[in-house]
């Protein structure tokens, strides 16, 4: 099959090359002694660019660059003087006067200067004509987060105010167009990452574990990905890390919430990052009454290593190794009359990872990008009397060749991935009963090809093919991925994509029985993308299929033969994004709406219905506005979501009942000044700020009272609102910060 489809792509490719060769043949002289240009695009900092388009003007001769910032291109252009250009999505165009006709053209020195145009809070790269998954993904640069109103710095938090999720409060994870946090998996530099999240209580947000200054961007791909990332139904966030850092200073964060103190050393090939943090809500709490009855308010404590290495003359090699331990109890409400004063529920979570990758350039165009991650999770769970204990360890191995220079018109990646995991856990209904032990040994190995297609001048296509093998399942799978792009205009495109995406059942549920198959998903989607004068309007159309979803019997959780792939669903809808940084001077807004349909049956679900984590219809309004006399930006969100299911105990029927709607709006704003001649941000943060009690679900008492009714409690959060004020001191810096422009 797939042999058949890359030579249909290879017929109706022909004629458009073909055109496209003898166009410009016909309008000069028979023969021209051919001069080859090759070069390397770089950005400001000396980092390689991938994916720059390089071109002669006013010709179709060009290449793109491959992953270490590398082109080279021939072009039978007469002798004489020629404009080169080169434009990538984010950075302004790049033109270079070039003589043709004596001898090759080597450029080893061209950088692009990043445009302020496509530097605010949300970029959409539209306007580059590609299939690949970031010319029709959203990507935030890591200030976009950390002044996203209501994110508090939380990568996930300013994910959840682009179109396709939905706000979870009680979770504070990614819910993607109908599907469950752990059908987003999170990629760290090409590896997936195990555990993405701190631990977390029932009813009690967690948090991202990283910070989001880590990476040169993180990209969202809300639906028909790259057969390069697998065991993701619904999403996917890719952060890529920083290579070698600017400069050396050191960092210092004094904040409501604990504090920081990360020093940086730059050498001439490496630098070395070493932080420390520490986390304590307690005096927070005792300032700001709380509807939890916290008896150790949560705090946290850990470090991170980042290591950066140029090797040769453009390899690199990075290693980043992060602990951190988490420490809180409480009593929670509960609608059982013998839990009165709260139900107690306290966690204990020590977690390791380190991730180590390498990139560097092979011979006749080829790259490597090989990479290892290694995670340990130990998270103590103790709710009342029950002791939960889970020890997770995990390994994974990447190996990835690329070839951009393989054909001008179309690329060649290929990989390999391994992973292993090792999953222990002990269960104790009492102190003196018997425990439970269950146990996961999970070896996994996946392969993937993949390549990029230029069809014709305003055709561009994407086709690949993922497949992976279980031991613990025994059992295979082959996931095609198709993806179109075609021009409709100088300033947008249309694109589509297909593909199927496997993933196994989550621990929980291997833990109990291992006769299980991947689940599955099929996604459909159509994208227009249109970008003018820094505005942009994105608006995809979807439908996702799921197929072998894991079920059981809610009766019997420990029962594993009530364990069976008899899950399905769908989830359908519309997503819309408009961004504009020009209408309003110093002003930059975007706007998102998602619509989804969904329905669904998995885990302990009696029948088909909506599930309790998808909203229908989801709103965001995030706008930031610079007040230059100030040095000051101001930033506002709102997020409204309709009101979602739940089941109802005491009314007939599945996941019938409705809760209000969810509404927010948060503001902060970041002060710019210098302290005792360092430069400092000043940052303040205060979320729903009208005080709207918001309401996540309801918990019923499991037995019913005398009027044969189950009673029940509001889960809401900790309290109406939170206040955040913090300050970030960058010592040493020895690039000067213009105090008067925004902080992009």
């Amino acid at each position: 099959m797939k042999t058949s489809l890359l030579s249909l792509l290879l017929l109706l490719s022909a004629p458009a090359a073909a055109l496209a060769q003898a166009a410009p043949t016909e309008a000069r002289p028979a023969a021209h002694a051919a001069t080859q240009l090759s070069g390397t695009v770089r950005d400001a900092d000396g980092q390689p660019l991938p994916g720059v388009n390089v071109f002669l003007k006013t010709t179709f001769d060009g290449a793109s660059t491959d992953s270490l910032g590398r082109f080279r291109f021939r072009t039978d252009q007469p002798a004489g003087p020629l404009t080169l250009v080169a434009t990538f999505v984010g950075y302004e165009p790049l033109e270079v006067p070039v003589v043709l006709g004596q001898g090759a053209v080597v450029l080893p020195g061209l950088k692009l200067k990043a445009s302020r145009a496509a530097l605010g809070d949300v970029v959409v790269t539209a306007g580059a004509f590609e299939a690949s998954d970031e010319k029709r993904a959203a990507v935030l640069k890591p200030l976009d987060i950390v002044t996203t109103a209501g994110a508090l710095g939380d990568i996930a938090g300013a994910l959840n105010s682009l179109p396709g999720t939905t706000r979870v409060g009680e979770e504070g994870k990614l819910f993607v167009r109908g599907g469950a946090a752990s059908e987003t998996k999170t990629y760290l530099d090409g590896l997936p990452v195990q555990t993405p999240y701190g631990g977390s209580v029932p009813n009690v947000a967690a948090r991202g574990r990283f910070s989001p200054f880590l990476f040169k961007g993180t990209v969202f791909s809300t639906g028909g990905y790259s057969a390069e990332y697998g065991q993701a139904l619904s999403a996917v966030v890719a952060l890529n890390s920083t290579d070698l850092a600017p400069e050396t200073q050191t960092s210092l964060s004094l904040m409501s919430v604990g504090g920081s103190l990360a020093r940086t050393q730059r050498w001439a090939r490496t630098s070395l990052a070493l932080t420390a943090d520490y986390t304590n809500l307690a005096p927070y709490f005792n300032l700001v009454p709380q509807t939890f009855g916290w008896e150790k308010a949560p705090q946290s404590a850990g470090g991170s290593l980042k290591l950066a290495h140029k090797v040769g003359e453009a390899g690199m090699l990075k290693v980043y190794g992060t602990y951190s331990r988490q420490r809180l109890a409480l009593r929670q409400p509960d609608a059982n009359p013998e839990y009165a004063a709260g139900h107690p529920v306290a966690l204990a979570n020590d977690n390791a990872y380190l991730n180590a990758s390498y990139r560097a350039p092979l011979r006749r165009g080829w790259s490597l990008n090989t990479g290892l991650a290694l995670t340990q999770d130990d998270n103590r769970v103790r709710p009342d009397a029950q002791s939960v204990s889970d020890l997770d360890r995990s390994a994974v191995a990447r190996l990835v060749l690329t070839n951009d220079s393989a054909s001008t018109w179309f690329n060649l990646k290929m990989g390999l991935e391994g992973y292993a995991q090792r999953y222990r856990q002990q269960y104790q209904a009492a102190a003196e009963t018997a425990p439970l032990f269950l146990g996961v040994d999970e070896q996994r190995g996946s392969a993937f090809l993949e390549s990029e297609l230029v069809l014709s001048r305003k055709l561009a296509g994407r086709v690949g093919l993922r497949g992976e093998y279980s031991a613990l399942l025994h059992r295979s799978n082959a996931a095609p991925r198709l993806g179109l792009a075609y021009q409709t205009g100088p300033n947008s495109q249309l694109s589509a994509a297909w593909g199927y995406f496997y993933q196994s059942p989550t621990t929980d549920l291997l833990r109990i029985s291992h006769a299980l198959q991947f689940e599955r998903a099929e996604h459909l989607l159509l994208t227009y993308q249109r970008q003018v004068q820094q505005r942009t309007l994105r608006a995809e159309i979807y439908q996702k299929n799921y197929a072998q979803l894991t079920t059981f019997s809610a009766a019997q959780p420990y029962n594993p033969a009530t364990y069976q792939n008899a899950g399905s669903g769908y989830a359908r809808g519309l997503d819309v994004l408009f961004r504009d940084r020009t209408t309003f001077k110093k002003a930059d807004y975007w706007v998102s709406y998602g619509f989804v349909d969904t329905r669904r049956q998995f885990r302990q679900d009696p029948t088909v219905a909506v599930p309790t984590f998808a909203a229908r219809h989801n709103l965001s309004a995030v706008g930031k506005y610079w007040v230059q006399r100030l040095h000051t930006q101001f930033g506002f969100t709102y997020s409204y979501g309709s009101g979602r299911r739940y089941h109802d105990p005491n009314r007939p029927g599945y996941n019938q009942a409705s809760l209000p709607s969810y509404q927010d709006l948060s503001f902060n704003a970041s002060y710019l000044t210098n302290w005792f001649g360092q430069f400092t941000i000043v940052y303040v943060s205060a979320s729903n700020v009208l005080g709207r009690n918001n309401v996540y679900g309801y918990n019923f008492a499991s037995q019913p009272d005398a009027s044969g009714q189950l009673r029940s409690v509001a889960v809401t959060p900790g309290a109406p609102r939170m206040l955040f004020v913090g300050v970030f001191i960058s010592i040493n810096k020895s690039r000067k910060v213009d105090l008067n422009e925004r902080p992009d």
